[in-house]
């Protein structure tokens, strides 16, 4: 593949080519998140309808047995899996994007210690739809900073970054 910048994912690498973005995975990480997400989301967004089902029926059970804190904490935890519901519908886990696809791609730097950072790309997919691919970037563990410096100054020549 000529033409090819290739920077380290999450799970594994993203290759910037001429046409299209592929993301491979590799590794540990990358065989576990092929095999439970693969290249959609609905599996783990169904995953996460259920425990937010058992969780408002836990919360229910403990209130009905008069206990105070738990339904608080399990009406919480509750709502809090339902809003990620909501908020994920619309992402994507395809591994190829098609570059005259895409609308935009943001750039969101990581909060130390509680997120990574990560592009945002926002593309439209076969049936027209405008939907968002995540490309979560290495954490502080496994040299994330140089591999973000590296991966936005690889989308910055690429001219792909539209928040930069």
């Amino acid at each position: 593949m000529d033409n090819e910048q290739t920077f380290k994912t999450k799970t594994g690498f993203c290759h910037i080519l001429p046409d299209k973005i592929v993301l491979t995975r590799d590794g540990i990480i990358g065989n576990v998140a092929k095999v439970t997400v693969g290249n959609n989301i609905s599996r783990i967004l169904i995953i996460y309808g259920a425990l937010s089902l058992g969780l408002f029926y836990f919360a229910f059970d403990s209130y009905k047995n008069g206990q105070i804190a738990q339904p608080i904490l399990f009406g919480l935890l509750g709502v809090y899996l339902v809003y990620g519901i909501v908020k994920s519908i619309n992402n994507s886990a395809t591994p190829i994007i098609d570059r005259q696809k895409i609308k935009e791609i943001k750039f969101k730097k990581a909060i130390a210690g509680l997120t990574r950072s990560r592009f945002e790309v926002l593309f439209e997919d076969e049936q027209g739809k405008i939907k968002k691919r995540l490309i979560m970037l290495p954490g502080s563990l496994t040299d994330g900073q140089n591999e973000t410096e590296k991966a936005i100054r690889i989308m910055t020549e690429e001219k792909l970054i539209t928040n930069r």
